[in-house]
């Protein structure tokens, strides 16, 4: 698949996993602190101003309604639709301790997605107090408009684009990134010198960093192109949100 993207230039070989974090060196202290960053403006994300589409995000709601069933809580959501929606909201869910009994959702014409949950506590108690409700509901908001975090930096004289997710409490990462980025990258006609995947500890959670050492070219200059630089962050994050096909 990952050939069948780049095209036959691409050379590639094929390693044991065991200690593939061995030779992944740690972001830089002041990097990890700006990528990783807790609580991200409502209007930025760690890689710059939001694209229009993710905006539509902002305009979640969710509510608790704790009268239809006795023994859970519906968690209602309506939002924007995006890729790997639902895999954020499960997940949250889960770092939070929250389990899901039913759910059932639809889209649509206008893009916007419909969510029930059914829920309740590690504990099987319903979630009725209200600072655990709006905490929940923060962190659901949060995690749904920055799954991801997208950033470009220099590496010594070369230019390197940094992509973030959490790990999961099962221990695996989100599905597709490589091919997304690769996929953006590509698309705009940059090449990538290498690639690193491995996993830092920051935020008090695991996070899986993908690095990608970026050809500086004569067509699309990135060492000190800052237009080119926030292209290429732009593209890689709305590939990855699903706002490009």
């Amino acid at each position: 698949m990952l050939i069948a993207t780049l095209g036959p230039s691409l050379t590639c070989e094929i390693l044991s996993a065991e200690g593939f974090q061995q030779g992944f060196s740690s972001l830089p202290p002041t990097i990890s602190e700006e990528l990783f960053r807790l609580e991200l403006d409502e209007c930025e994300s760690s890689s710059g101003p939001l694209c229009a589409e993710m905006k539509k995000v902002q305009k979640a709601t969710i509510n608790f309604d704790n009268t239809l069933s006795p023994a859970h809580t519906l968690l209602q959501i309506l939002c924007v639709d995006q890729k790997g929606l639902l895999y954020d909201m499960l997940r949250t869910l889960k770092d939070c301790n929250i389990k899901v009994t039913y759910g059932r959702f639809w889209s649509d014409k206008k893009g916007f997605r419909e969510v029930d949950l059914f829920i309740k506590q590690a504990d099987g108690k319903k979630v009725i107090d209200p600072e655990k409700q709006d905490a929940l509901r923060s962190r659901m908001r949060s995690e749904m408009l920055h799954p991801l975090r997208v950033m470009i930096v220099n590496r010594g004289p070369d230019t390197e684009l940094l992509v973030a997710n959490p790990v999961e409490l099962a221990g695996k990462g989100r599905p597709r990134v490589f091919y997304d980025a690769t996929l953006a990258l590509k698309a705009l006609g940059i090449c990538i010198f290498s690639a690193e995947i491995g996993r830092q500890a920051a935020s008090e959670r695991q996070w899986e960093v993908y690095r990608f050492l970026l050809d500086d070219s004569k067509e699309f200059p990135l060492s000190n192109s800052l237009t080119n630089r926030n292209r290429v962050v732009d593209r890689v994050r709305k590939t990855l949100m699903g706002c490009y096909n």
